[in-house]
């Protein structure tokens, strides 16, 4: 049990690693404009959300693990 959850909390980090990696890149993406941004911005911003949801959703199987 302490193992899974050390893993899992390892996967978390890496997951907040990437949730902010793609918020840096958006907001560059952004801060440049032009096509670029035209093209990149929906991208992005539907990566963050799905990088947020794996995180909590790691989150949670480590606070459900805790618990019992």
């Amino acid at each position: 049990m302490v193992a899974m959850v050390t893993f899992l909390s390892v996967l978390l980090g890496i997951a907040l690693f990437a949730v902010v990696g793609v918020l840096i890149t958006g907001v560059f993406v952004f801060a440049r404009g032009g096509p670029t941004n035209d093209r990149w911005s929906n991208r992005l911003m539907n990566l963050r959300v799905a990088t947020q949801a794996v995180a909590v959703l790691i989150l949670g199987a480590i606070l459900l693990l805790r618990h019992h």
